[in-house]
């Protein structure tokens, strides 16, 4: 029903910065809510920011002031800038969408930030 493509991952120092973005296609409804989750190895996944059709945005506290989440509806994709970055944000980067009919997951995109 959608599918998700994340692109923009790498590596890069401590201080830098990213700006991950995942497409969207299939069936996409009005209302929904994108966002980006994350995950380290051996460790939990972690919500990072989620950003709704109307606009609202949500942030995890470790990353809020340094990450902004933003999505384009006419192109159909989410974007996720990432400034700032530290070693702890290396993770696999999956884009969300949560809408009518469920929740679906894109296949991630790496980043590694080298102290």
């Amino acid at each position: 029903q959608v599918q998700l493509v994340e692109s923009g991952g790498g590596l890069v120092q401590a201080g830098g910065s990213l700006r991950l973005s995942c497409a969207a296609s299939g069936r996409i409804s009005s209302i929904n809510t994108m966002g980006w989750n994350r995950q380290a190895p051996g460790k939990q996944r972690e919500l990072v920011a989620t950003i709704s059709s109307g606009g609202s945005t949500n942030y995890a506290d470790s990353v809020k002031g340094r990450f902004t989440i933003s999505r384009d509806n006419a192109k159909n994709m989410v974007y996720l800038q990432m400034n700032s970055l530290k070693p702890e944000d290396t993770a696999v980067y999956y884009c969300r969408y949560t809408g009518r009919g469920g929740t679906y997951w894109g296949q991630g995109t790496q980043v590694t930030v080298s102290s």
